[in-house]
């Protein structure tokens, strides 16, 4: 039915609960496919202690070759239709992939089905109800920090977090795996830009609820490592998706989104960090493989283009709400 596919990097503190969530599901017939980027702590053990039971294949990488290159690795290695990308720091609750999969089955033109992520150590406060993308070149968790009881509705939305998201895998076919120049972060942003170009649909589905502890690999929310690997993804995710029109009609709006957030960042004690990354993006766009224009897809980049307006608007209120 589906395979599982779990990326780790010295998960210890969080992989016992995230696989006895698994134990748990309503849905028995899975594959579990854990690819651990050369952990130093007590990973192998305790993924050991669960070998039988979930009947997991366990991937062994010599280096940490990042969150990008270890989900295409368990991609790859599955035999499944379907594949479920879940991070070590989330728990699941025991129907979550049996409802995931009744929305996928709705309709042949999605791509991506995501969970509601709540709190870890906040059941009553969202953590991602699906991701955002604006025109000023900002990615953002929706609903993020709101109300549990808010974002009822199944929806579409721009792209999936991909901590907790069920993907068709036939589709990748077309617009490929995740790309593993990001390594990690906004790799997500990415394939659901990806999916959105070929009029793939990205889903949202409130019934399936999972809680995630959040930034658990890299320590923190602010932090140099991820401040300036976001930076640098941020500038191939519009370089690789935007066809060169829409990136020079959009370019005085991206301006003052890479401004305004050096601005944020700066307020941080992370401002050099921010532009580090921003200039690596620049310098290194020679590796990113852009997506080939087709007049087949106009169509939909003038629904994207209409949706990054949108979104603007809509965080910019939701930002002054919660104000």
């Amino acid at each position: 039915m589906m395979s599982i596919i779990i990326p780790n990097y010295n998960g210890e503190k969080f992989l016992k609960e995230c696989l006895e969530s698994l134990l748990k599901q309503t849905i028995r017939t899975l594959e579990v496919i854990i690819v651990d980027n050369a952990s130093s702590d007590n990973s192998i053990n305790i993924i050991d202690n669960y070998k039988n039971l979930l009947n997991i294949s366990l991937v062994k990488n010599n280096q940490n070759l990042g969150f990008a290159k270890a989900v295409n690795i368990g991609i790859k290695r599955s035999k499944k239709k379907y594949v479920f990308l879940l991070n070590n720091d989330v728990v699941l609750k025991p129907n979550t992939l049996e409802r995931l999969y009744n929305c996928i089955l709705k309709d042949d033109s999605i791509f991506s089905v995501q969970t509601k992520m709540l709190q870890y150590y906040k059941h009553n406060s969202i953590d991602d109800a699906g991701d955002g993308y604006t025109i000023l070149g900002w990615a953002y968790q929706i609903g993020n920090n709101r109300s549990s009881k808010l974002y009822k509705e199944e929806r579409e939305i721009f792209s999936a977090c991909a901590g907790a998201t069920l993907y068709r895998k036939s589709f990748l076919d077309n617009i490929s795996l995740f790309d593993e120049n990001f390594f990690a972060y906004m790799e997500d942003v990415d394939i659901g830009y990806r999916a959105r170009i070929h009029g793939y649909k990205n889903i949202y589905c409130p019934q399936s609820i999972c809680y995630h502890v959040g930034s658990a690999t890299s320590g923190s929310k602010y932090n140099e490592f991820k401040i300036r690997l976001a930076a640098r993804n941020n500038i191939y995710v519009l370089y690789k998706n935007m066809p060169i029109m829409q990136l020079f009609i959009n370019l005085p709006f991206l301006i003052i989104g890479f401004i305004i957030k050096g601005v944020f960042f700066y307020l941080k004690g992370f401002g050099q960090v921010y532009i580090k990354g921003i200039y690596e993006g620049v310098k290194t766009l020679d590796k990113v493989n852009k997506v080939k224009y087709s007049n087949k897809n106009l169509v939909e980049y003038i629904k994207i283009e209409w949706l990054l307006l949108k979104n603007t608007f809509t965080y910019i209120v939701s930002k002054l709400r919660m104000d």
